[in-house]
């Protein structure tokens, strides 16, 4: 299910702000001016990531939601940006990103 990206560097720094239990009670309140929130995973296992915006610039992070879109199309039933990838290769993109 999805595709694998790159491993490429460890993760530094990530903003992940609820767990799947507490995925119901999230809100846009609960994302700062400047940041989206984006769902990673399968859709049995989805975790939620608060990402900055200026990632959406970046041509890895474009690369990723391309291939999303081909394979998946735009249905977003969580109500946010899923992005159907394994978490770990999700974590490590945002590494790059964060690096570059």
């Amino acid at each position: 299910m999805g595709f694998r990206l790159p491993r490429v560097v460890q993760p530094k720094q990530l903003i992940r702000s609820l767990s799947n239990t507490s995925r119901a009670a999230s809100s846009v309140a609960d994302v700062p001016k400047g940041y989206l929130a984006v769902y990673v995973g399968d859709e049995s296992n989805m975790n939620r990531f608060v990402i900055p915006v200026w990632y959406l610039n970046k041509p890895l992070f474009q690369e990723l939601l391309r291939q999303a879109e081909e394979e998946f199309g735009f249905n977003h039933p969580m109500g946010a940006l899923t992005i159907p990838c394994k978490e770990d290769a999700f974590v490590d993109l945002i590494s790059c990103l964060n690096a570059s």
